[in-house]
């Protein structure tokens, strides 16, 4: 299958901007913009009218770690930030339809300046079997890897594919390093060659 493989964070969310209409909402639909104020900022400075994004908030120690026990609860958190790695909706256009590559790229454009409470969720192009093995490797939970030329479908789809490090210890305070890109530290021989999500790695 050829896919693209990125990286899986910890919570996953949906951003939706009207106007100057902002939320930030679950899989439950709770609406969270009032907890990410980092996000909901970031999302509302973005040179658009409209927009859907799909991402996992996260937030980071002073290691630049993702960490999963800093994101739990239901308090106010200023440091979360939103790794984007799908695009629904953009001025009014529906790109559900429009192929994962496309819906990658107009998200790359419209992320293109760097600001805080947001970042481009990179991907790797190419042999996701030799990504899965460096990602166990490293401690991460695993992969997803999603199919070149797929439409978006809400919820699980025949066309990604979650696949998990079977031999990585299951416990609390998952932690996962990010660059500034949004990509996890994986060798400079890897970098460019799957799109899919690696799983918070084990600190």
């Amino acid at each position: 299958m050829d896919s693209r493989d990125q990286a899986r964070w910890l919570s996953r969310i949906l951003a939706y901007r009207r106007g100057p209409s902002i939320r930030l909402t679950t899989r439950n639909d709770n609406d969270f913009a009032d907890r990410f104020p980092l996000i909901e900022a970031a999302i509302e400075a973005l040179p658009i009218r409209s927009c859907v994004i799909d991402g996992e908030v996260i937030v980071c120690d002073d290691n630049g770690l993702a960490v999963f026990d800093l994101i739990r609860g239901h308090g106010h958190n200023g440091r979360a930030i939103l790794c984007a790695f799908d695009l629904l909706e953009l001025d009014g256009k529906d790109l559900r339809r429009a192929p994962i590559e496309e819906r990658k790229h107009t998200l790359a454009n419209v992320l293109f300046r760097e600001r805080d409470g947001i970042i481009f969720n990179q991907h790797y192009d190419g042999d996701g079997e030799i990504v899965f093995k460096q990602a166990c490797a490293l401690g991460y939970e695993g992969i997803v890897s999603k199919r070149l030329g797929s439409q978006y479908r809400a919820g699980r789809s025949a066309h990604w594919l979650k696949i998990k490090n079977r031999m990585r210890p299951q416990c609390g305070g998952s932690k996962k390093k990010i660059g500034p890109d949004g990509r996890p530290p994986l060798p400079a021989a890897l970098d460019g060659r799957t799109d899919g999500s690696l799983l918070h790695r084990q600190g």
